[in-house]
């Protein structure tokens, strides 16, 4: 009896200091969104394949896809919302959408503002643009070669001293990529995300991005901060979760012309089924 009474309070003690967390919930967003019936999604318009506008001006890609596949499993219509980078997790914290899906960065100053929840959906990191002609296949080919970078971009420090490349830097993107046209140096260094909207522009088609990404930096959605640990961030979190382990992210990727990532073939991995065949 001792020790009954002993576990009941320890159950006690423990559902008391969770009720206060369960508590704060009021769940407004989901209740808002499922009460009028449709879900608002902020999302990019301007980052090609992820989302852009098709020539009826509509905004398509694989992020729209995701957010089309939200509102289907919520049983609500979807509305979009184009947002820029400036500002939208202000749109998220004003209210003027319910959730986010726009090629944001996981960041611990951004955790602080919207409601991230996991497991990130994608991934970025450093690669290079590159002719095919090269045929460039390994990071360890650039040592002592001219590598056209961005000025302040943090990985031209890590390709010099890493891998013995010769940093040419410019002002902006526009001016290295021309340099690299011009044949001034042997690919341009910068992120993956953005070299890849270069090759689906079909503007590029004499290049590629031969290189293992290194450096990876974690994609995150979000919710509004208070739904974070209540229904709506669960349920985007059940959500990421199931498009690894179903392959809905792969599947997307080769839908969109996206050149594979490891990162996802990773997650597939860690979170399929062990039982299915």
């Amino acid at each position: 009896m001792k020790h009954v009474l002993t576990a009941t309070t320890a159950i006690a003690l423990t559902l008391s200091s969770v009720a206060p967390a369960f508590a704060k919930c009021s769940n407004d967003t989901w209740n808002k969104v499922m009460e009028r019936g449709t879900l608002v999604v902020g999302v990019k318009a301007d980052y090609k394949p992820w989302g852009f506008r098709d020539t009826d001006g509509n905004i398509v890609g694989m992020e729209i896809d995701m957010a089309q596949d939200v509102a289907d499993k919520m049983g609500v219509n979807l509305e979009l919302v184009a947002v820029q980078s400036s500002n939208r997790m202000q749109f998220l914290e004003q209210g003027k959408i319910d959730l986010m899906i726009a090629t944001m960065s996981d960041r611990q100053d951004r955790r602080d503002l919207v409601g991230i929840v996991g497991p990130n959906y994608y991934t970025s990191g450093t690669n290079m643009l590159a002719p095919k002609a090269l045929g460039l296949t390994d990071w360890e080919e650039l040592k002592g070669k001219p590598v056209c970078g961005k000025q302040g971009a943090f990985y031209n420090q890590i390709v010099e001293e890493r891998y013995g490349a010769q940093i040419v830097a410019f002002t902006g993107n526009a001016e290295a990529k021309q340099a690299l046209r011009d044949k001034k140096c042997i690919g341009w260094v910068y992120d993956d995300s953005s070299i890849m909207a270069d090759l689906a522009s079909g503007q590029w088609d004499d290049f590629e991005m031969p290189m293992p990404t290194e450096d990876d930096n974690p994609w995150a959605l979000a919710v509004p901060k208070a739904e974070e640990n209540c229904v709506f961030g669960r349920f985007m979190s059940g959500m990421q979760y199931q498009w690894h382990q179903d392959g809905t992210l792969i599947e997307l990727e080769e839908k969109w012309g996206i050149q594979p990532t490891s990162y996802l073939a990773k997650q597939s991995d860690r979170f399929s089924d062990w039982l299915a065949e």
